[in-house]
């Protein structure tokens, strides 16, 4: 198995970074096409547990307003093989302290690549467990 193909790598990069501009813009059409259309589906967010693909569209579509605008601070994304990659982002919502992290799952299909798996969080201050007495 090759990790990193370059073609490969710079297909997901592609994607994510349309994904991220979808999100700033809250074209919920576009946001709704990067996820696999399937029960099996699933998206963590910072408020929602969402299992399928319905239950993701039923909250982009009820969001008012769309994802807080943020910056974007590092992303790494790892490729496997030719169909299978996962992208890590950490941001920064504007006029947050804490920075957020971002987990995706893509899956190459026969419509292109697609997110099966995500996550969203928010690091909340003083809960590092590394620096627990």
């Amino acid at each position: 198995m090759i990790v990193n193909a370059p073609d490969v790598l710079a297909q997901v990069t592609a994607a994510v970074d349309a994904y991220e501009t979808a999100l700033m813009t809250n074209d919920v059409e576009a946001l709704d096409g990067f996820f696999r259309d399937a029960p099996q589906t699933v998206r963590y967010g910072v408020a929602e547990n969402l299992y399928g693909f319905a239950e993701i569209a039923a909250f982009r579509i009820g969001r008012a307003g769309g994802s807080p605008l943020r910056e974007r601070l590092r992303t790494e994304i790892t490729t496997f093989g030719r169909d299978f990659a996962i992208a890590n982002v950490e941001f920064l919502r504007t006029g947050a302290k804490q920075p957020g992290r971002q987990s995706q799952t893509w899956l190459r299909t026969e419509d292109g690549w697609k997110i099966v798996s995500a996550h969203v969080s928010l690091l909340q201050g003083g809960a590092d467990q590394r620096l627990a007495p």
